[in-house]
């Protein structure tokens, strides 16, 4: 799916959702599962968490259910491994690579498309490297590498640091030496680095415009929301723990908090967070023309005789 500015799509006015998950219903309504008092593991990432858009999302389902969700930010790689441990409900992360070996080796079930937004290339204003405008992610990149222009990189195997290695390895640059520094830490941390060393990072659109009015950094290569190059794309899903792999887990509780966040009101309270008046992630669990490739791992193809 090409990522661009969109108005959100007309069945969340009309009441037509396309391929919701769970269910949506309150537990005293007779709609949902007996989960009242129960308590919902999410592992998610730390641009979800930085920006404040799950105290938007979790309040109402909350309220809803009459439960309570403990979102624990990590990682992308960090989420889907305390998942594969066994200590998460639900995950939501954006690291399609990482999400496809997830389900694939068994520990996830019922994944969905979300929402998203997009990468984009930040730095000093006086952007020694020349990257600003630039037409493609791996040019900068490369632009950053020669001039040896300071970059601070997460480090840490999240979705964002997946992303920035993709960008490394296409362009033929193996990074390292004293201009390039990995901080094992979150976006946010990450960001205050780069503006304390005036220095060049890979950021999710979200956390970044969440933050920007402390930064001095300014986005110097966009992401395909903005007409940049789709290599910056930066598509989130969500997945429910498999109970048959790990039968403590939640998963009715699970389903239900997968059906309330791609269910038309929870696409809608995306739509519509904003942080410093723009708009930091949109809606994808509903469209016009559903994307049915997003309940499978990336490339996959039935068997010949199936």
């Amino acid at each position: 799916m090409t990522i661009q500015r969109r108005e959100f799509v007309a069945a969340l006015g009309g009441g037509v959702a396309v391929g919701l998950a769970g269910c949506t219903g309150s537990a005293d309504d007779g709609g949902g599962p007996g989960v009242a008092g129960e308590t919902l593991t999410l592992t998610t990432t730390t641009s979800t968490y930085d920006t404040g858009l799950l105290d938007e999302l979790n309040a109402p389902f909350e309220d809803r259910y009459g439960v309570t969700v403990d979102a624990v930010a990590q990682g992308t790689g960090a989420a889907l491994e305390t998942a594969r441990n066994g200590d998460s409900d639900v995950v939501m992360v954006h690291a399609r690579s990482l999400e496809d070996e997830f389900v694939k080796s068994g520990y996830g079930v019922n994944r969905r498309d979300l929402m998203f937004n997009d990468f984009v290339i930040v730095g000093p204003e006086g952007d020694p490297a020349g990257i600003q405008g630039s037409d493609t992610a791996t040019g900068a990149f490369w632009a950053i590498a020669e001039a040896k222009a300071l970059f601070v990189s997460r480090g840490d195997n999240s979705g964002t640091h997946t992303k920035e290695l993709a960008i490394w390895d296409a362009a033929d640059v193996d990074p390292g030496g004293d201009w390039y520094r990995e901080t094992g830490q979150g976006m946010g941390e990450v960001l205050n680095v780069a503006n304390e060393q005036d220095a060049y990072t890979l950021s999710d659109r979200g956390t970044f415009l969440s933050q920007r009015s402390q930064l001095d950094l300014v986005i110097l290569v966009q992401g395909p929301i903005e007409d940049g190059p789709e290599r910056l794309a930066n598509p989130y899903g969500i997945i429910a723990v498999n109970p048959a792999v790990h039968d403590h887990v939640n998963y009715d509780l699970a389903m239900a908090y997968i059906g309330f966040v791609t269910s038309p009101e929870g696409q809608r309270i995306i739509e519509n967070y904003e942080a410093n008046d723009e708009q930091l992630f949109y809606p994808r669990a509903l469209s016009e023309d559903p994307d049915f490739q997003q309940y499978v791992p990336e490339g996959w193809e039935p068997d010949d005789d199936s």
